[in-house]
């Protein structure tokens, strides 16, 4: 998950110059980069910096460093606006995904959450679900996830208005459904993350005290710049740790 502010990195813009020259074919699947003196000069860049972009790339799945050829793309690089876009119970899991626990599948009318991130109309209706995600011990997160409507999903993403349909009643994640069907469909996320209390409800459904400080991470994934799908995700003290890529 990407949380992003108006102004990116110096090293992060790099990485998105080299991305594009990837996808764009300057640098097709399987072929073999210059080496980092001569691309820091056809880039205009030093090479500290190139270095840190080709390290993050490497990191991403783009880029794969074989000894004595040097640094190659990868067969198969992600797509753009996809890499970083992760259900959130295999984002904390570790490795290990976590166990996800369906405690309610309903439709609802938008409340002002939906309405802002999802322009949902006033008597639209919208598929809410909420779960558990625990591991081995105590529950990890609470997952509140809203879809866009049908009819929106319908036009820009039908596969995954299919999928939603035939796993509703499934102990899954809306992201991960979200995820499954989107291997043709590039996707972006942006998310927000703020200090907070669980609060009653939240902590008798997490099995914690009221009081107990959590971190609220608010997330919209689109579809181009149609957003299908918005989330609160509550993570209590003690949750396993979550990864945060922060581009300014």
């Amino acid at each position: 998950m990407a949380v992003s502010g108006q102004r990116r990195r110096p090293v992060v813009a790099l990485y998105e110059r080299i991305a594009d020259a990837v996808h764009d074919g300057t640098y097709p699947p399987g072929s073999t980069l210059p080496s980092e003196p001569r691309l820091a000069t056809e880039l205009g860049v030093s090479r500290p910096a190139l270095r840190e972009a080709l390290l993050l790339l490497q990191e991403d799945g783009v880029l794969t460093v074989r000894r004595g050829v040097g640094r190659t793309v990868n067969d198969r690089p992600p797509r753009r606006g996809f890499e970083h876009v992760q259900p959130l119970e295999e984002l904390i899991g570790a490795g290990t995904p976590l166990r996800v626990t369906s405690l309610l599948r309903t439709v609802e009318e938008p409340t002002d959450f939906t309405t802002q991130h999802l322009l949902a109309p006033a008597r639209a209706e919208l598929r809410f679900w909420e779960s558990v995600l625990a591991g081995e011990g105590a529950a990890a997160a609470l997952s509140h996830e809203w879809a866009a409507a049908d009819a929106l999903l319908d036009r820009v993403h039908p596969e995954f208005a299919r999928a939603l349909r035939a796993t509703e009643a499934e102990a899954v994640s809306m992201l991960s459904v979200l995820v499954g069907a989107s291997r043709e469909t590039a996707l972006s996320a942006h998310s927000g993350i703020t200090a907070t209390l669980l609060g009653r409800r939240r902590g008798e459904q997490l099995g914690r005290p009221a009081d107990t400080p959590a971190v609220l991470v608010t997330q919209v994934v689109r579809v181009g710049e149609t957003p299908v799908l918005a989330a609160k995700h509550m993570l209590p003290t003690g949750a396993p740790a979550l990864p945060v890529l922060q581009s300014h």
